[in-house]
């Protein structure tokens, strides 16, 4: 092995030990969640409506009652998840945690009260994100250890590449009738090698979840440097439009945007902040649970004036690439192949870390067994 290539395995090995937990929870936490629509679909009932032909109830309406539950929550959210799904309004309930409140989009009928903080799923993609630290701390230590896993799979190709194209027929298949330290051995440079495209793909999303510089890399690097003012600017509302006394602004938003969006299947209203001027947002999403393809509208608080429309067509590729972080991620951008090969990947992520310390702690019993004989031994 060429000193180069020995650096290369030093720094692999370390890094690998350093990040090797975290990694191997981030991963299979990460199998977990791929599935987690398609598993929740199939044993709870209330997240399926019956498609009636007829309008939705508006946001005001829901809420209204959502708070006969909780009278002293907080709305964050009023979602829109599809033609035959539920309405859902997120409640922040002091003390209680965070609510949704599943109802009948077209009739407002009841169907579901849900702590999200006690849904399995949610507390998976706790630990894939947070390790159940504090946000800012497990953020740092997932994200950090998702970018030495980069690194990793980078190196890893470098010391697997045969350097011998003799070598490179048996680099590409595992020796399932060896002894089973060979089979390891294979198991851990094979199923890397095949899985790195998509690893590589997976952690670089990973990390977009995690570090904001990761997403505006993205956008820069995609749009190549060129930035687009409309997709910059904050917008904030006109305290002075409040005396204008305007009924439901809210619902106002929520109406022009099915109405500049038809086609949509999905919509996520969320009223502004009184505190801050923050405007009313609305998104709407062409097909439901899938969150590349968005419309995006900003409307003053007060009045439920337009302030911005920022529909999917218009916006530059940084944004687009940004908006299909999540669907890549979960592999649902290619519907459920791309979950299969999301699950499968993630499942070979999760076996690196454990098939690799097995490779060094072999190698380490055997040097014990053969230790070198030195030249001093030799003499009389």
């Amino acid at each position: 092995m060429t000193r180069f290539k020995k650096a290369i395995l030093f720094i692999h090995r370390w890094l690998g030990f350093i990040s090797g937990l975290v990694v191997f929870i981030v991963s299979v936490t990460g199998c977990l969640f791929v599935f987690q629509d398609d598993i929740q679909d199939a044993l709870l009932s209330y997240r399926r409506v019956e498609v009636q032909h007829k309008p939705y109830l508006l946001p005001s309406r829901l809420k209204t009652i959502a708070f006969k539950r909780y009278a002293k929550a907080e709305a964050a959210v009023t979602g829109y998840y599809g033609p035959d799904r539920p309405a859902v309004v997120i409640l922040n309930v002091p003390k209680l945690g965070t609510h949704y409140i599943y109802m009948n989009p077209y009739t407002g009928q009841f169907l579901h009260d849900e702590n999200i903080d006690r849904n399995f799923f949610i507390v998976v993609e706790y630990i894939h994100l947070y390790l159940l630290l504090p946000p800012e701390i497990g953020g740092l230590v997932v994200g950090t250890s998702v970018v030495i896993f980069v690194i990793l799979l980078i190196s890893g190709m470098v010391l697997w590449w045969p350097k011998r194209k003799a070598d490179r027929k048996r680099s590409f298949t595992i020796k399932w009738k060896g002894r089973w330290r060979r089979v390891n051995y294979d198991l851990h440079n094979v199923l890397g090698f095949y899985a790195c495209s998509i690893a590589l793909i997976l952690g670089i999303t990973g990390l977009a979840i995690a570090f904001e510089w990761m997403q505006k890399g993205i956008y820069n690097a995609t749009n190549l440097g060129k930035t687009y003012a409309i997709e910059k600017s904050e917008i904030k509302s006109d305290p002075g439009q409040k005396s204008l006394n305007v009924k439901q602004p809210y619902d106002k938003a929520f109406i022009y945007a099915q109405t500049h969006s038809p086609a949509a299947q999905m919509f996520f209203v969320v009223e502004g902040d009184q505190k801050t001027n923050t405007p009313t947002t609305v998104t709407a999403y062409a097909k439901s649970l899938h969150y590349y393809h968005g419309d995006d509208y900003c409307f003053d608080l007060y009045s439920g004036k337009l302030l911005k429309a920022l529909p999917h067509r218009s916006k530059s590729a940084g944004m687009k690439m940004n908006d299909a972080n999540y669907d890549i991620h979960v592999g649902q951008l290619l519907g459920f192949p791309g979950k299969v090969i999301a699950f499968l990947t993630s499942l070979i992520c999760a076996s690196l870390p454990v098939t690799g310390f097995i490779v060094w702690l072999g190698k380490r019993k055997k040097k014990k067994r053969n230790p070198k004989i030195r030249r001093h031994q030799l003499t009389v």
